[in-house]
């Protein structure tokens, strides 16, 4: 197995894998807080640790009207490690922070507030699971226990809770504090999500959206002390109103990820349709065996139902499905995730006779090469292993959906079965799949000609799906998709 290590994208979990120093961007937005700005940036700039290899502190001056610029002009000045910018009008907290992101230059992205009510020197503690545990986000809890706590404001307190408990509730996250400004994200994986609210209700959205992507989040206490409005403190009771619809919003709308050339919006919509995945692994499990490599694995919907297994790979080219991926695989030695181009026969190189299985699902009909990508699996598999293709079928329905989804092409049973044939492979079966989507996709991608999938219907279909799935059969016309499962001659 030393040449399929050798490929593995950081797969495994073990503390030598880890990294034991990170640089820090720290996002700092600041809006009329000349007295205490100052204080607050020197203690940033002051910290240090052995978790810590460097670091950039990213101040965001949302228009200041006070002062509070020409103290940061000068503060810039003095040290290099600061990065100023200006808003030319006041627009948030979330529109500050979402500027400084495009900034941000460092492994991890830690959200500061310059008010002074949160210490940086807890910094480091907040760091600890992504050294000790691979964490994807880490949120600082001004409510967990520790050795000592400050008693809080009980009225102020009570809401938070409130609020954190809905939270909790729509995201299925045991969280202690959503509110709380410290807030740490692996800095690939901030930048991948599209962050659209420009005040308060960013701590919101950014804690729904980790959720629904699946992100491995953390919490780790801190140390708080609160000032009062008089003291210049900004949040009011209005803005806790307004965090409630923002939960309402980010758990009823599904934008997660930033448009980028592999399609990840689009994708991560189908992706989000649970229960037509697991009818998809209930029809091909059997012929599921003990080596299994997955192409084009993405968030890991197959996969999970398909480990543990004695060996399972995982791949994708996507960086953000490879980050969850990577993120998934911690406690499963069985699962190793590599980056993988099933058309680029170097990355298959190291993988010869290593399986008995290889899953191509949704993959060879976005392939310019197709006989290609067919090589480099009949060379991955052992003798007698098998090939499970699942491919979009009747290229009457090929329309602005497939266009969306980079669907170069349309199969019929005899093209799959030839091209299959002329690859190396016997025909062991061939059915058709998902008779009852095939209208929906003829109405939205022929006669509306829409590029992204209905949510409602999405919705829909996986919310009958224990029903469809026993009635597909009795469709009088064939399946959406066609699957075939062929094995190396």
């Amino acid at each position: 197995m030393k040449a399929l290590d050798s490929l593995l994208y950081r797969s495994s979990f073990d503390e030598s894998s880890l990294a034991q120093s990170f640089r820090l961007s720290i996002l700092i937005p600041v809006f009329n807080e000349r007295h205490v700005v100052g204080e607050s940036l020197r203690r940033v700039l002051a910290l240090k640790h052995e978790l810590i290899r460097g670091l950039e502190a990213i101040v965001v001056d949302d228009c200041s009207t006070d002062g509070t610029r020409e103290i940061l002009e000068r503060l810039a000045r003095e040290d290099d490690r600061i990065t100023l910018i200006h808003h030319d009008t006041n627009q948030g907290k979330g529109a500050a922070i979402r500027t400084a992101l495009t900034r941000a230059t460092g492994d991890i992205v830690v959200i500061h507030d310059a008010d002074l009510e949160y210490d940086p020197q807890d910094i480091p503690l907040l760091l600890v699971p992504f050294a000790k545990e691979g964490a994807d986000a880490v949120i600082g809890s001004r409510y967990m226990s520790a050795s000592y706590r400050r008693a809080l404001m009980y009225r102020h307190t009570l809401m938070n809770r409130l609020v954190t408990l809905l939270g909790n509730w729509f995201t299925d996250l045991a969280l202690t504090d959503i509110e709380s400004c410290y807030k740490l994200v692996n800095a690939t994986l901030m930048k991948s999500i599209p962050l659209r609210s420009n005040d308060f209700r960013f701590e919101v959205e950014i804690v729904f959206k980790l959720a629904k992507r699946r992100a491995r989040v953390f919490e780790a206490p801190i140390r708080y002390l609160p000032r009062s409005h008089q003291e210049g403190k900004k949040i009011r009771a209005w803005d806790g109103f307004l965090a409630l619809l923002a939960m309402l919003h980010f758990w009823l709308i599904d934008d997660l990820y930033k448009e980028d050339e592999y399609g990840s919006t689009l994708l991560a919509e189908l992706e989000r349709a649970r229960r037509l995945s697991l009818w998809t692994g209930d029809n091909l499990r059997p012929y599921v065996g003990d080596r299994v490599l997955e192409i084009s694995a993405g968030i890991g919907n197959l996969t999970s139902q398909f480990i543990p297994r004695e060996l399972y790979v995982a791949s994708d080219v996507n960086p953000n499905y490879l980050h969850y991926l990577k993120s998934y695989s911690f406690g499963k030695p069985y699962l190793q995730v590599i980056e993988l181009d099933p058309n680029n026969p170097e990355h298959f190189t190291g993988l010869d006779n290593k399986f008995d299985t290889v899953l191509m699902l949704n993959v060879l009909e976005r392939l310019p090469d197709e006989r290609r990508a067919l090589m480099g699996v009949w060379n991955a598999l052992e003798p007698g292993g098998r090939v499970i293709v699942l491919v979009p079928q009747h290229k009457g329905l090929y329309g602005t959906l497939d266009k969306a989804l980079d669907y170069k092409r349309r199969y019929t049973a005899p093209e799959l079965k030839q091209l299959l044939t002329e690859s190396g492979f016997n025909i062991e079966t061939m059915f058709d799949f998902n008779r009852f989507s095939r209208p929906g996709w003829w109405l939205n991608g022929k006669l509306l000609r829409r590029r992204k999938f209905s949510r409602v219907q999405l919705k829909a279909i996986d919310s009958l799906m224990p029903i469809l799935k026993r009635v597909d059969r009795l469709a009088p016309w064939k399946g959406l998709s066609l699957i075939a499962v062929a094995v190396k001659n």
